[in-house]
């Protein structure tokens, strides 16, 4: 790809800062296959778009989660698959993604749970700590 055809195309230290994560973490999901650049340079430097861009934020939101590799991938898959003209196609992905729709809400119930517990753990370690903002 030459120089005069990457109009609007991102280098990987763009892509990492807009998306908030370092570039060992982008090489890192690009390197588990779940997502690639959409073009290189003519001195081969990765070149990406707002397709890849939308990919790693997907990504980002996942891993608090817990999902794993696999998962992303299989989640990734899905809703890749959401634009199929196949219509069984398109259904098993909107059943798949309704399946880790359930999981991520599963998750974020026993992450409020957690939290809750670690802000009481904190108000009752506050209230024996002077100076400590409550």
């Amino acid at each position: 790809m030459s120089a005069h055809t990457n109009e609007g195309m991102l280098h990987i230290g763009e892509v990492a800062e807009r998306v908030g994560l370092s570039l060992r973490t982008v090489r890192y999901y690009e390197e588990q296959g779940l997502f690639e650049p959409a073009g290189r340079t003519d001195g081969r430097f990765r070149l990406y778009t707002d397709r890849e861009v939308a990919r790693l934020l997907l990504i980002k939101q996942m891993k608090p989660l817990g999902f794993s590799v696999k998962q992303m991938r299989e989640l990734l898959t899905a809703h890749d698959s959401l634009s199929s003209d196949d219509v069984e196609a398109r259904e098993a992905a909107e059943r798949r993604i309704a399946e880790f729709a359930e999981q991520a809400v599963a998750r974020c119930e026993e992450l409020h749970d957690q939290l809750s517990r670690a802000e009481e753990f904190a108000r009752q370690l506050a209230a024996h700590a002077p100076g400590v903002r409550r």
